[in-house]
């Protein structure tokens, strides 16, 4: 049977409770446990697909088709592992569960309550990875802050698993912050003792405490901690700020933060941890040997959890070149055919990110434009790949008003159009071409060379799509479709002939880029970054010497 770990919040949000769950089940994992993470947010929308990118971040998607909260991109980008439906639940899923129940007449007309029937549901979704079999530990992060209203029934269904469960198949693991006072030069605890007593009132008792800080956190602390929150010294972790998220692990290793989770959880037989490969990304990571800047084009820059899982592959990419990837944002919308050349020079790479409806598009456009002309290296993600094709219609073509039929309803010349499954479609939520899809890539191609594969699955999130009317026009001006699905036609990668590296795909490659298998589009496009940059400098060497 699996054993539970749950992880909660308490004092501030933004701690990084998905970090911190994610660095303990890498622990874990590294020492032969079989682990997944789950997700459970108190919000009310039943995911995040509907969420604007400014209030939630990236929704990220998984193989299964469901839009999620961006915390499941860490687990994944961790575990080398791909997560599903059942990793990410809301309340909102949680309520339409329940009234859908009591519509069909399943509770025999009893009055629904809080408790039990929404808690039931709660834990029997919080138990539900455990029960397939498949895993050693279920780690559970619970959304929110200890004290939010929303999170209380969350909080109960803890309290009762805790109850129900045998001692020791159940740790809760509570993550709160120690603030340093500058006036007094002192570290203070009161914030998390409250957090603590404020948790132990709804009935959750935690079992190890882990404390982000500033600075470090001396014995006498840890012992104030553990006597003032009932638990032993060595239950008291220490999670000082990290120069990068991929150094958590190691120091939550260093704390033991593994070991004593698993004397909690009676795990007597483990392995030493093997974290060789996570050791030499780092080591790769923090001595690069080169640097190149990427502009990375979008309209929601001012949030970086916006393009989470697209930076985070940049990381990926960027220490198995042994190269520093530099990335400047640049708002779109602030992008004109008169300042182009100002905003983007100095660049060695252009990504055009992904997005929806019609702001900042033109600004899209003439960077793209400005790519082409210029040979710099290119990489359009979804929208970002649509507008590749808008610009190649417009200014190779000659078809001045092509666009997408998302913008601009009554275009003579819709090269982007909304597929013809979507024609029906109303509501909004989950209705998407979501999820992993299979694409057939042609031999001897740019993607063909990048994954060294006919056949590939990537994950999409999308309602509209290249417009096969046009594709003989495309191809014969020098615009290769070389990735289509192989079922519907689909055209899922395009790319340019004459340019060094100009590539656009409809999915999203960012959702499959890990620590251990950086994507290799993200991979190949850095490396054609790092060629640009060396010409560069070396025509300006040669120009300085002239």
């Amino acid at each position: 049977m699996a054993k539970y770990i749950f992880v909660t919040g308490g004092v501030t949000s933004s701690l990084g409770k998905g970090i911190i769950a994610a660095s303990l089940a890498k622990l874990l994992q590294a020492r032969g446990l079989k682990c997944t993470i789950q997700k459970f947010d108190p919000y009310i929308n039943v995911d995040p697909g509907t969420l604007n990118p400014y209030e939630h971040g990236e929704c990220y998607v998984t193989d299964d088709g469901a839009e999620t909260d961006l915390d499941l991109g860490h687990y994944e980008r961790f575990l080398n592992i791909p997560t599903s439906q059942a990793n990410n639940v809301t309340t909102g899923r949680i309520y339409q569960t329940v009234i859908n129940k009591e519509r069909e007449g399943d509770y025999l007309g009893k009055t629904v309550q809080v408790v039990p029937h929404i808690t039931d549901e709660i834990k029997r979704r919080m138990m539900l990875l455990g029960n397939s079999g498949e895993f050693d530990i279920v780690i559970t992060e619970l959304g929110g802050t200890v004290g939010d209203i929303e999170s209380l029934p969350f909080v109960e269904a803890v309290r009762q698993i805790q109850w129900e469960l045998p001692e020791e198949d159940c740790v809760v693991v509570h993550l709160t912050l120690i603030p340093y006072l500058k006036a007094a030069k002192e570290l203070k605890t009161k914030p998390t003792q409250h957090s603590v007593r404020m948790l132990s009132q709804e009935g959750v008792h935690p079992n190890v405490i882990v404390c982000r800080t500033e600075h470090p956190i001396n014995a006498e602390i840890k012992r104030k901690i553990a006597l003032f929150c009932n638990v032993k010294p060595e239950a008291v972790i220490e999670a000082m700020d990290a120069s990068t998220i991929y150094e958590v692990p190691l120091k939550m290793l260093e704390e033991g933060l593994d070991v004593i989770v698993m004397k909690k959880l009676h795990i007597e037989k483990f392995n030493t941890p093997e974290l060789g490969k996570w050791n030499d990304f780092l080591n790769k990571y923090k001595n690069p040997t080169s640097k190149v800047t990427i502009g990375l084009i979008g309209k929601y820059v001012e949030l970086q959890d916006a393009y989470k899982s697209i930076l985070e592959a940049f990381v990926h990419a960027g220490a198995i070149n042994q190269c520093k990837v530099q990335i400047v944002n640049v708002h779109s919308e602030h992008i004109t055919a008169d300042n182009v050349d100002s905003q983007l020079k100095g660049l060695d790479g252009l990504l055009v990110a992904p997005g929806f409806g019609s702001r900042g598009v033109e600004g899209k456009i003439e960077a793209v434009k400005y790519a082409r002309e210029n040979k710099l290296p290119f990489f359009g993600i979804c929208l970002g790949m649509q507008m590749a094709v808008i610009e190649f219609a417009r200014n190779v073509l000659g078809y001045k008003d092509a666009h997408s039929t998302e913008m601009d309803v009554n275009t003579t010349h819709p090269v982007i159009d909304l597929m013809e499954a979507q024609k029906t479609v109303t509501s909004k939520g989950g209705t998407m071409r979501l999820g992993a899809y299979p694409c057939e890539i042609a031999e001897g191609s740019l993607a063909h060379c990048i994954y060294q594969t006919q056949t590939i699955s990537e994950r999409h999130r999308h309602r509209w799509e290249f417009n096969n009317k046009y594709i003989d026009d495309y191809i014969n001006a020098g615009m290769q479709t070389s990735g289509k699905n192989p079922q519907n036609g689909l055209v899922e990668i395009v790319e340019l002939n004459n340019h060094p590296f100009f590539i656009g795909v409809q999915y999203h490659p960012e959702l499959k880029s890990t620590v251990e298998n950086p994507h290799p589009v993200f991979v190949g496009f850095v490396r054609a970054a790092k060629d640009f940059s060396s010409v560069k400098i070396s025509s300006g060497l040669t120009e300085a010497l002239v």
